[in-house]
């Protein structure tokens, strides 16, 4: 499987001179498997760019992919409305997401295209769209199995675990450490995994300061998972959107102390 990382911060883009090696784009993750399933992880603004390559590589034969969301804060959500694929009738875009407690996920992820917030609504897409509601659960995407447990995070989150191609990925982002539950999701999910993208926003020091709550680990605890999970490679995920390059490339030094082959998602 090829994966690729279109988006890597958190929060809101950070376009600046001092985010350009690891990128200031939010949250967007495919994974393109040798069978052909496209599965995307996350919306956020990255996922634009990513349109325009699948469009571009699919050339006159139409476009099929999943978008599989971790939940719908803005910075996961943002850029479906940039998304070229979904505005092409012969293209089929499929989303998985869980069901919000008080309307139907496709409402969710429509209501922020709907008046006064954008000119042109879902409903004007022309490609063909399907919504799958999903919770703990496994299933299949073409040869791909799907594994979901529930991450710790406000007002819940998804983590995916892929097994295709003979290889494990595994996406957990927006996790906070519960020492419970919620931790034991994601060492099921991460387990033996050959790549583990999870999240890393904070220092141990930023979290103990003021972050605690807010629903975000830190590059320390994104360290021991994977030591604990025992997975391959790591890829610290949604950065902080005032971390600098300069900033991120001294917590990789720091990680691949204590775990070799640890990086930065870039």
């Amino acid at each position: 499987m090829r994966v690729e990382i279109w988006g890597a911060r958190g929060s809101i883009p950070t376009p600046s001179p001092t985010t350009v090696t690891y990128g200031g784009n939010t949250a967007c993750v495919s994974l393109c498997a040798d069978t052909g399933e496209v599965l995307v992880f996350d919306a956020g603004s990255g996922i634009r760019e990513l349109g325009q390559k699948l469009t571009e590589r699919a050339g006159p034969e139409p476009v099929a992919a999943a978008i599989l969301l971790s939940h719908f804060h803005w910075d996961h959500i943002l850029g479906i409305p940039f998304f070229t694929p979904l505005y092409r009738p012969q293209n089929r875009i499929a989303f998985f997401a869980f069901r919000h407690p008080e309307s139907s996920f496709q409402e969710v992820i429509e209501a922020p295209m709907g008046a006064p917030y954008f000119p042109v609504t879902m409903n004007q897409m022309a490609a063909q769209r399907e919504f799958y509601e999903v919770g703990e659960q496994c299933f299949q995407i073409g040869h791909a199995r799907i594994t979901t447990r529930r991450l710790n995070h406000p007002q819940g989150c998804l983590g995916f675990r892929v097994e295709c191609d003979s290889r494990v990925f595994v996406y957990a982002t927006d996790h906070e450490p519960d020492g419970g539950r919620y931790d034991m999701n994601l060492l099921a999910l991460a387990a033996d995994a050959d790549l583990l993208i999870i999240d890393a926003q904070y220092t141990r020091e930023e979290y103990e300061d003021s972050r605690r709550g807010w629903g975000h680990g830190t590059w320390e605890s994104a360290v021991e998972f994977a030591r604990l999970a025992a997975v391959r490679h790591l890829l610290l995920f949604h950065h902080d959107p005032d971390r600098t390059d300069a900033a991120l490339a001294n917590i990789v030094q720091a990680a691949q102390r204590c775990f070799p082959s640890a990086d930065s998602a870039a």
